[in-house]
C-alpha cells in the first residue's frame, strides 16, 4: 500500500508561492483574484500547518525568511511542473498558437495578417493577445512572445531570437510640422515638444545616435506605451519615435510625416519561447514567417545607396537561452 502524501493545504501553498514570486501581498492577491487579507490568512495557515516561520514583517509589508525563500524556490519548481504538464495536455488537444505581442505591432501589422500566419504555420486558430507585460512562458501563459527591446532579454529557460532590427523614425502630424517650420536637422528637435514613454531615455539614446552631442532637458508628454505615442503624434501633440514596421504605413497614409531623415536603430524585435518548445513545428514556422516578412523591410539600402551594415547578418541568430523580464526598455510599438 502506498504511503499517503503529507501535504499542506494546496490553496495555502498557491497563495504563498504567488506572494513569494510577486513580492507583494496585494500583487499576489490581484493575480489570484482574491483580497490581500485572504493571501495573508493563507500564509499564516501554511506556517501553522508546517510549523515553520516563512515570512516576517518588514515595515508595512512582508519579507521571506531564509526558510521561506528556500521553500518558495522548491515550491516554484513544483508549480512549474504542474503548469508545464497542463500546457502539454492542452497542446495535445488543440491545434493552435497563443501569441503575446506588443499592442502597436499586434494592432497595426499582425492583426490583418492572421489568416496568412495561420496558413503558413499550419494551425487552425491563433490567439493574438496585445500586452504591455511579458507572459510567463515557462508556466504556459502563452506559447510565444513577440517584443522589442534595446537589450537582449535575460533569464534562463527561454530562447530569444532577433527577427528584425527596425529603423526608428521621428514622426509628427503634418499639422504639427506646419506649425513648427524651419526644422533642418536632428538638433532642431530638442527645442520641440517630444512625446516620451515612461521616461526620456529613448529620445536621449536616439538623439545621441543621430549625432546630437549636447542634449538639454527634454520636454513633452509621457504616454508610457508606443501605440499611445503614435496616436499622440497623429493628434499633433509632439514628435514621437516609432519603428519603421509601424510608422511606414501611417506615413504612406498621410497621417504622419518623418520630421527629419535619419537612419537610427536602437534595438531589435524578438520572438521568445520556452527553450523546451523552441523546436516545435508551429513555433519554428512562426519564426520563419517573421523573418521572411519583416527582415527584408529593415535590410534595405540606406539613403545614398549605402547598404545597412550587419542587419541581414543578425537575422536568425538566436541569443543564448533567456527570458524576457517585462518591458523594461521603452519600445516603439
Amino acid at each position: 500500500m502506498l504511503e499517503k502524501r503529507s501535504l499542506p493545504p494546496l490553496i495555502a501553498l498557491r497563495a504563498f508561492e504567488a506572494f513569494a514570486r510577486r513580492g507583494l501581498v496585494r500583487v499576489a492577491a490581484d493575480e489570484l483574484a482574491v483580497s490581500h487579507t485572504v493571501i495573508s490568512r493563507h500564509i499564516q495557515n501554511l506556517e501553522l500547518s508546517i510549523g515553520i516561520k516563512l515570512v516576517k514583517k518588514e515595515g508595512r509589508g512582508l519579507l521571506l525568511t531564509p526558510e521561506g525563500a528556500q521553500f518558495a524556490q522548491q515550491l516554484g519548481r513544483a508549480f512549474d511542473i504542474i503548469a508545464m504538464a497542463t500546457t502539454d495536455l492542452r497542446r495535445g488537444e488543440e491545434n493552435s498558437l497563443h501569441i503575446c505581442c506588443m499592442a502597436g505591432l499586434a494592432a497595426r501589422r499582425l492583426l490583418r495578417m492572421l489568416p496568412e500566419i495561420e496558413d503558413f504555420i499550419g494551425v487552425h486558430g491563433i490567439t493574438l493577445q496585445p500586452t504591455t507585460a511579458s507572459p510567463d512562458l515557462l508556466r504556459g501563459e502563452a506559447d510565444v512572445e513577440i517584443t522589442y527591446s534595446e537589450a537582449p532579454p535575460s533569464t534562463p529557460g527561454v530562447i530569444a531570437e532577433v527577427f528584425t532590427q527596425p529603423r526608428i523614425l521621428a514622426v509628427a502630424s503634418p499639422g504639427f510640422v506646419k506649425v513648427h517650420p524651419g526644422i533642418t536637422g536632428v538638433a532642431d528637435l530638442v527645442n520641440l515638444p517630444l512625446i516620451h514613454e515612461r521616461s526620456t531615455h529613448q529620445w536621449e539614446s536616439w538623439l545621441a545616435k543621430a549625432g546630437v552631442a549636447d542634449i538639454p532637458k527634454l520636454r513633452g508628454p509621457r504616454l508610457w506605451h508606443g501605440h499611445l505615442s503614435l496616436e499622440g503624434a497623429k493628434l499633433g501633440q509632439g514628435v514621437a519615435l516609432v519603428s519603421s514596421l509601424i510608422g511606414d504605413s501611417a506615413i504612406e497614409a498621410g497621417d504622419l510625416v518623418e520630421v527629419v531623415p535619419s537612419h537610427v536603430r536602437l534595438g531589435n524585435y524578438y520572438i521568445i519561447a520556452a527553450a523546451r518548445r523552441w523546436q516545435e513545428q508551429p513555433i519554428q514556422r512562426l519564426r520563419d514567417w517573421l523573418v521572411l516578412t519583416f527582415a527584408a523591410e529593415t535590410a534595405e539600402t540606406a539613403a545614398g545607396g549605402a547598404p545597412e551594415d550587419g542587419i541581414a547578418a543578425q537575422m536568425r541568430v538566436p541569443a543564448a537561452p533567456m527570458r524576457a523580464q517585462g518591458n523594461a526598455m521603452p519600445h516603439p510599438g
